[in-house]
């Protein structure tokens, strides 16, 4: 089972979020808040799989909240934003967040999105993704950046290229023709040495260093 907290300041809104996932055999809402600090305090509470999290609450915002949740607990969490171009996408992924949806979501994607999270990957709407790549790309290159791909491996920094890229595990298998359970070793070994949490934050650290 499941476990998510969800937290919305629109009360109709978190209402529909809470109905969607409660209706599913696998998912339970063991928490619901209506404010940055309140979701922080019944995460650190239930700690739950999931916290879904809008990024604009009373109180404490989305990415604040994402940024305690991370540090703090396990929990993995999903932001939702009404808008594509939300200045703040970056910076909640850089806060940690595993997935990021807009509000219109439909009601499948939203399901799938938590169980995807939970599973240990990563999810974007693609509106979303190419918002990130463009705020990335803007950015100058940093050298302290850079400097942490030191440690990688030729066939690690491959699959870090490739990961940035969009690629999915099958997809990186037969780009470099090695089986999907190296590639997978693969992605924990850069994960593990650049100290990035999942495959999101693998790509930012690819295009902040200038590796894409």
């Amino acid at each position: 089972m499941i476990s998510v907290v969800v937290a919305d300041d629109q009360e109709l809104v978190r209402a529909g979020f809470v109905t969607i996932l409660g209706l599913q055999d696998d998912i339970e809402v063991v928490a619901e808040a209506a404010d940055g600090v309140e979701a922080v305090d019944l995460v650190l509470t239930h700690r739950p799989d999931i916290a879904l999290l809008d990024i604009r609450m009373p109180n404490l915002d989305g990415i604040q909240a994402c940024q305690r949740i991370c540090r703090e607990t396990s929990t993995k969490v999903i932001m939702l934003t009404t808008f594509d171009h939300d200045e703040y996408v970056f910076d909640a992924l850089r806060a940690g967040a595993s997935g990021f949806l807009l509000k219109d979501v439909r009601r499948d994607d939203l399901v799938h999105a938590v169980r995807v999270v939970q599973a240990g990957q990563s999810l974007l709407a693609p509106a979303v993704t190419r918002r990130l790549i463009d705020t990335v790309t803007q950015r100058n290159a940093k050298p302290a950046s850079a400097a942490r791909l030191a440690n990688l491996t030729e066939r690690e920094r491959e699959t870090l290229i490739l990961l940035a890229r969009g690629l999915s595990n099958a997809e990186i298998a037969a780009e470099l023709v090695i089986s999907e359970h190296t590639v997978k070793t693969h992605v924990s070994s850069v994960l593990s040495k650049l100290h990035l949490r999942d495959r999101i934050q693998a790509v930012i650290c690819a295009y902040e260093s200038g590796l894409v």
